[in-house]
């Protein structure tokens, strides 16, 4: 009756050893873009990254982020 969810957040990464995530989100986020930029739309390679950063962004960031991005203004490097 009831289905198994099981639940996972990005694995550790040497480059962010402190307990503050915010860096680690946004290089996550980026990542995945470029992952996306480099291999299409469609491609499974990129979903690593995605569900990484879908874990450790709140939602707001990615939804600003994301405007950003359609309106040309991302500071990050795309």
């Amino acid at each position: 009756m009831f289905s198994q969810i099981e639940l996972k957040t990005a694995p550790a990464d040497f480059r962010f050893p402190t307990t503050n995530q915010t860096r680690h989100c946004f290089t996550r986020y980026v990542e995945f873009h470029r992952c996306v930029a480099a291999k299409g739309e469609g491609s499974g390679d990129c979903e690593r990254f995605a569900k990484y950063y879908r874990s450790l962004c709140p939602g707001e960031w990615v939804e600003k982020w994301n405007e950003q991005r359609d309106n040309g203004t991302f500071p990050g490097p795309l």
